[in-house]
């Protein structure tokens, strides 16, 4: 079992809050179907909230930058990340409705999603404590459920002070060249990956999107991950075998304890190796927020798979 460090690793999170309202079926609905749902919850979720409470299980100390609205959502939302030990003192509460994503999970776990950004929507532009916040930090992971000014503002004050940028190209769109100028690694999955750059294979993806970004990790579901970084070989790592439930933001898992994980100072296929034992964890419970893995377990899962391991 890996110890915590003495210092755990400073992140800073700049992105979504959303109360995710997650309805299961067995089959998801076709367009202009009703199904029967099999249950219902409320769950804190988007990206960036995702992100952060991933990374602080994870044993990084952790901030949020981003936005709530004055209604019991942005309260419950507040209320999650702070039990789960995430800085909330730049999370402003802004007039009007959090945001929301509407979620629907089928009986094989997988999930479509509907994002109304409310709150979120404000944050187009940082202040000078957000700034500072990011400064003190070792890394700032970034998401687009933000606006994209917003964004671009956090990795521009990032790399003004020599912070680490991950981020996530979530939901997917065209990235402007000045964002890819101030990210120094990129998180895609295999269909992100694929709209930004073209092409299909996620091996030609990655080298593709190494043309803008120095370093990228494509995460393939089941098949594990890859990482490319310029001038080296693709490193490819199999995923753990999981009791697939749910899963929403196995992603956003993964990037919060690679982030904890680079921030100790690991080697990256150790670090990848110790994420996609926490996204393994994720996938097998419900929920966002609430199937994120703490420390402890994500140890125990990544000791078990490596003393399964070929020697």
């Amino acid at each position: 079992m890996t110890a915590t460090p003495v210092r755990p690793p400073g992140i800073a999170v700049l992105g979504s809050a959303n109360m995710d309202l997650v309805a299961y079926v067995e089959k998801a609905p076709s367009r202009g179907e009703t199904v029967t749902g099999q249950s219902f919850r409320t769950v804190a979720g988007g990206k960036g909230a995702n992100q952060a409470i991933a990374a602080a299980r994870a044993g990084g100390a952790v901030a949020m930058i981003g936005a709530v609205g004055d209604d019991d959502f942005g309260r419950r939302l507040r209320a999650a990340l702070e039990g789960a030990g995430v800085g909330t003192e730049r999370l402003r509460t802004a007039p009007g409705p959090s945001g929301i994503a509407q979620i629907v999970v089928d009986g094989e776990g997988h999930n479509a999603i509907v994002v109304v950004p409310g709150a979120n929507g404000t944050v187009t532009e940082l202040a000078p404590q957000d700034e500072a916040v990011i400064g003190a930090a070792g890394a700032l992971l970034l998401q687009l459920e933000l606006p994209l000014a917003g964004v671009l503002a956090g990795a521009r004050a990032a790399r003004a002070r020599g912070v680490r940028t991950v981020l996530t190209p979530a939901p997917v769109q065209p990235l402007p060249d000045e964002l890819l100028a101030v990210t120094d690694l990129l998180v895609p999955n295999e269909h992100e990956a694929a709209a930004l750059s073209g092409e299909r294979d996620p091996r030609a993806a990655a080298r593709t999107l190494l043309d803008a970004v120095p370093e990228v990790v494509v995460t393939l579901g089941a098949e594990g991950c890859l990482h490319a970084v310029r001038g080296r070989e693709l490193l490819t790592l199999p995923a753990l075998t999981a009791d697939v439930v749910d899963t929403t933001a196995a992603g956003d898992t993964f990037v919060g304890a690679l982030a904890v994980a680079l921030g100790e100072g690991r080697a990256t296929a150790d670090a990848l190796r110790w994420a996609t034992a926490a996204s393994a964890l994720s996938v097998e419970l419900p929920g966002a927020s609430t199937s994120m893995p703490d420390r402890a377990a994500i140890d125990a899962r990544a000791s078990a798979a490596a003393h399964r391991r070929p020697r």
